[in-house]
């Protein structure tokens, strides 16, 4: 069955520095048309930066959205066009100052499918060196060290509640035990 629902019209309702909101009329497989409001969004990265003593990478920073700081691992939006390979690099290192040897793609994640055209490219970094952050100007966030075992039990537990980091976290977390646990 052809499940394909195609655009017939779009219109712009609002076109911002992060993200534009649109609403389309859409062709459904039956012939009808339904109304779809799309978040256009132009993705993101997230880094899963492991260090020799089993340590996961965290940022803490207070997310306006929710009116709370939340624990992610280091992430970041990416510029139209930008390859999320080096964003990903970049946003590791100047979110927590770490620099990676070893890189691994963990794949793609669509945060929100049902409204939001974001995907998130995911990576696992490892063979870690050092150095200082660089923070945008409005960025304020505090880099934590957790061990990856620990961290595995924050998701279990409901601690950590952002879907990238979740996902992030275990990823890793089978990666490095698999089956063994």
């Amino acid at each position: 069955m052809d499940m394909t629902e195609k655009p017939i019209n779009q219109e712009y309702i609002f076109k911002g520095r992060i993200i534009n909101l649109r609403v389309d009329d859409a062709l459904l497989p039956d012939g009808t048309v339904a109304k779809r409001e799309i978040v256009e969004h132009p993705g993101g990265v997230c880094v899963a930066a492991l260090t020799e003593n089993n340590e996961l990478m965290f940022v803490e920073q207070f997310r306006y959205p929710y009116a709370e700081v939340v624990l992610e691992l280091p992430a970041g939006k990416l510029e139209y066009g930008e390859d999320p390979f080096e964003a990903g690099k970049r946003e590791l290192r100047e979110e927590t100052g770490t620099i990676a040897r070893e890189y691994e793609d963990l794949g793609k994640l669509y945060p929100t499918p049902g409204y939001c055209g974001e995907i998130i490219h995911m990576y696992f970094a490892k063979g870690l060196s050092f150095t200082l952050q660089d923070l945008d100007d409005d960025e304020f966030l505090e880099v934590r060290k957790i061990p990856l075992e620990k961290a595995y039990q924050m998701v279990m537990n409901n601690e950590i509640r952002d879907s990238k980091t979740q996902v992030g976290i275990m990823k890793v977390y089978h990666k490095i035990y698999g089956d063994k646990k």
